[in-house]
Order: structure tokens, then sequence, then C-alpha cells
């Protein structure tokens, strides 16, 4: 059985950051990843290490007009069970602290859209901006 992931798993992972616009690859965009761990930037396609955490990765990526803003959400790897059985809960919540014992997918791919005004903050209908 799997133990602490405090003790057996790494505090870093690496990912692939891909990028797509219509159904298609696109090369150059540039994303910043961050979570409650940091911070990173990478031009697509590219792998990045980054620090794990028990939260979500933010994937922010823009480029000629198209923009991506998407949440990756991290999962508890094997050494859930193990958490329980071996430590009786206490390595879960060290876990949760250091973000070992979680994982993002090992490949991430952000659908890029066109820029859109956000309808949040367009003028009620009828009334006149200048």
């Amino acid at each position: 059985m799997a133990g602490c992931g405090t003790l057996t798993q790494s505090s870093n992972q690496t990912l692939l950051v891909q990028a797509v616009l219509d159904y298609k690859p696109v090369d150059g965009v540039g994303c910043v990843l961050s979570n409650a761990a940091g911070r990173w930037f990478v031009l697509t396609p590219a792998k990045v290490t980054v620090k794990k955490a028990a939260g979500p990765l933010r994937v922010d990526c823009r480029k000629d007009g198209a923009a991506s803003d998407e949440m990756v959400g991290a999962r508890q790897d094997r050494t859930l069970w193990g958490n329980y059985v071996f430590t009786a809960g206490l390595g879960n919540k060290l876990d949760r602290e250091t973000g070992r014992g979680f994982e993002y997918p090992a490949t991430v791919t952000v659908v890029l859209r066109h820029d859109a005004p956000d309808p949040r903050y367009a003028p009620p209908e009828g009334r006149i901006v200048y």
C-alpha cells in the first residue's frame, strides 16, 4: 500500500501544455499557470514543471486576440488510502498542506476562443453609451 504522499511523492510535477483554436493546434501561445504554490510562464507547446498544490491550477493563455482562462483540478493520487490506514488521516492533512499526494493531468490542452465582450459589463438594453 502507498503511504503518506508527503513522504513518498515529489512536490513537483511536469505537465505538457498545448493550445487549440478552431480545432487546430496553435504554437507560441503565452500561458501563465498559477496555483497556491507559485506561477509559471510557458509558450505552447511546452513542458513545464510546476509545484503541486491541493487546489486547482489556473491556466491563463493569450495570443492575437484569442484567449482562455481555465481551472485544472488537482486530484488525490494513490496515497489516499495509505493516509487513512497508516496515519489515521494525519497524512492526508499533511498532503493537503504540501501539495504532495495530489496531481494534475499530465497533459493540459487549452481551448482558445476569440475575445468577445463580457456580457456582464454590457449596458442595459435601450440605454445609449457614449
